[in-house]
């Protein structure tokens, strides 16, 4: 069945941000998306059960779902299981409930926050921030945007500072909106971000 609708939850308004200027990139023309957002991560997941058995009850056949939540300090295991749960205990399929392409929730997570995929495209960044000099991936701290010690939205707060940006303080919204609209999903080097990106992708084959 061709899929003309994505109902995409986020867990704060900068993922939606992001995601508004990344969709038209990754998905076919005709497609159509609406993206929720929530009041943080915590929120979503305590919400995430009751939305899911509101969408079972009129979710149209060609409208899939996509959800998005940092790891953070989570074990990647964990919360992908009680992401998973969520969609079976509402008798949806999910992409990792079956070996079918044919499925109605991604779910997906962004490692350790969504910051990484902002560092994983170097390029985007010295777009929207000339004075970022692309050899900041060669430092140790920046060359595994999913492996950065220390928290990514701490890390891309410093490199930012150091050239003068957001001396008073990251405004993850405004970051959100201004990196996204330069990048490119096929040369992001977070591999959360592929996975997310082939799992979309995956919904029109």
């Amino acid at each position: 069945m061709t899929v003309l609708h994505l109902e995409v939850l986020v867990e704060e308004y900068s993922a939606e941000v992001a995601l508004e200027n990344l969709f038209p990139k990754i998905l076919p023309s005709d497609v159509e998306f609406e993206i929720h957002s929530f009041q943080g991560k915590t929120d979503l997941l305590k919400k995430l059960p009751q939305r899911l058995k509101g969408y079972r009850s009129w979710l149209p056949g060609d409208w899939r779902i996509v959800v998005l939540c940092d790891r953070d300090n989570d074990n990647c295991q964990d919360l992908k299981k009680r992401l998973e749960d969520s969609a079976i205990l509402s008798e949806f399929t999910t992409k990792s409930s079956t070996s079918s392409q044919q499925f109605t929730v991604l779910n997906r997570i962004a490692i350790e926050e969504l910051e990484a995929w902002f560092l994983g495209d170097s390029t985007a960044i010295c777009q929207a921030y000339p004075k970022v000099e692309q050899r900041f991936t060669n430092r140790k701290r920046y060359r595994d945007p999913d492996a950065v010690k220390g928290g990514t939205w701490e890390a891309l707060e410093a490199l930012l500072q150091e050239k003068g940006y957001y001396q008073g303080g990251l405004n993850k919204v405004e970051v959100a909106r201004t990196i996204s609209k330069y990048m490119q999903p096929e040369d992001n080097q977070s591999l959360s971000f592929q996975c997310f990106n082939s799992g979309v992708e995956t919904l029109f084959r």
